[in-house]
């Protein structure tokens, strides 16, 4: 379920999902294809981890890789999760294709 909120979606992003619902930052943005694929992927990796678990590994990469480079957009760019949603957000026959638990190969690449 798609929702538009400015207030929800943090400065400087697009988008927010949070099982099962998907948080854009202005209606336009329903249209921009590769943000929707984008953010469904973090809903099958939600989905995965049965929810909950998701947000707690995601806090717990992003402090480490905070940590780690020192700079809060190289540190979200680098989550696991993250680095798997950029690398095949084009690619709208991913999430057919995707095997189970696929977000394990992007951990430390």
């Amino acid at each position: 379920m798609i929702l538009i909120s400015k207030y929800l979606v943090p400065k400087g992003y697009l988008g927010l999902t949070v099982f099962p619902f998907m948080f854009l930052k202005t209606s336009g943005l329903k249209e921009n294809r590769i943000l929707i694929n984008h953010e469904k992927i973090h809903l099958r990796q939600q989905l995965e981890l049965f929810i909950f678990p998701f947000y707690i590994i995601y806090t717990i990469e992003f402090l480490i890789r905070l940590i780690q480079y020192k700079d809060w957009h190289l540190a979200y760019r680098n989550i696991s999760f993250e680095r798997e949603a950029y690398k095949h957000e084009k690619d709208f026959f991913y999430l057919k294709s995707r095997p189970l638990f696929n977000v394990i190969n992007f951990i430390n690449k």
